[in-house]
């Protein structure tokens, strides 16, 4: 069970590598700005200790997502900006302000309700105000979907995005013959963020889906490359036409071993 000893500990041994003039010199040179991707990094590194089902790999990580909360937070106070204490009673005021039927033994409110009228307080009264820019784009872009779809502005099913993703590929196919680098992007990009509203509208994560592609692919590539390399042979030895010979057979090889 944690205790005070346990993050006044980890609170100390940030303010010593942060002391000006005993602490480390890589982390006295940091700023939010240097350890904000450090951040992002660490919160995947969590992720993927989920999936790979790692639960010593998963304690690790949340030690180095705390890490950055408490780095963070020392910069800050070093800016009397806030201090980690106000970061912890943020989250504690935020967690009971939402779930007022637990703490409150108020009348339950929906959890969407409770974050638009913390919006309104922020005086975020626009329907997309408040999605984080720093989000994955697929991600944010099924986010932006998802709080315009609350106003109505949305596709009656799943069938109607499809369509639509056909005509983004159209639009696609059209600009290729362009060769605009510009207008290439905005209609590829069109076709990502429909991509994006399609997943939602199926109930997906499409960076769940993306992501899940990408470890798709590597463990056919990987299987390609180890299947050459038995024959004594490489990738770059062969034709194009071989290797999509090769790619269809490992592909059937993968689906056999995992049926």
């Amino acid at each position: 069970m944690i205790s005070g000893h346990n993050i006044d500990r980890l609170l100390k041994i940030m303010q010593q590598l942060r002391d000006p003039e005993t602490g480390c010199a890589w982390d006295r040179q940091q700023n939010f700005d240097s350890i904000a991707p450090y951040t992002i990094e660490e919160a995947y590194e969590v992720a993927e200790a989920i999936r790979e089902k790692d639960d010593h790999a998963l304690a690790d990580e949340l030690g180095d997502l705390l890490l950055q909360v408490v780095f963070l937070s020392q910069i800050a106070s070093e800016k009397n900006a806030f201090t980690f204490a106000d970061v912890v009673d943020r989250i504690c005021d935020k967690m009971t302000r939402r779930h007022p039927h637990i703490f409150k033994g108020e009348a339950l409110v929906g959890w969407e309700d409770v974050k638009a009228a913390e919006r309104r307080e922020k005086a975020q009264n626009g329907a997309l105000e408040g999605v984080a820019q720093a989000l994955p784009a697929l991600k944010r872009a099924a986010k932006l979907c998802q709080r315009a779809a609350r106003t109505g502005f949305d596709w009656e099913d799943a069938a109607e995005v499809l369509e639509k993703v056909d005509e983004e590929v159209a639009e696609v196919r059209a600009e290729m013959a362009t060769r605009n680098r510009d207008r290439l992007e905005d209609e590829i990009g069109d076709v990502l963020f429909t991509t994006a509203s399609l997943a939602r509208k199926l109930e997906l994560d499409p960076e769940a889906c993306l992501e899940r592609s990408n470890r798709k692919f590597i463990s056919r590539f990987e299987a390609m490359e180890k299947k050459l390399a038995a024959e004594g042979s490489r990738l770059e030895e062969k034709s194009l036409a071989e290797l999509e010979a090769l790619w269809q057979s490992v592909k059937r090889d993968l689906a056999r071993a995992s049926s």
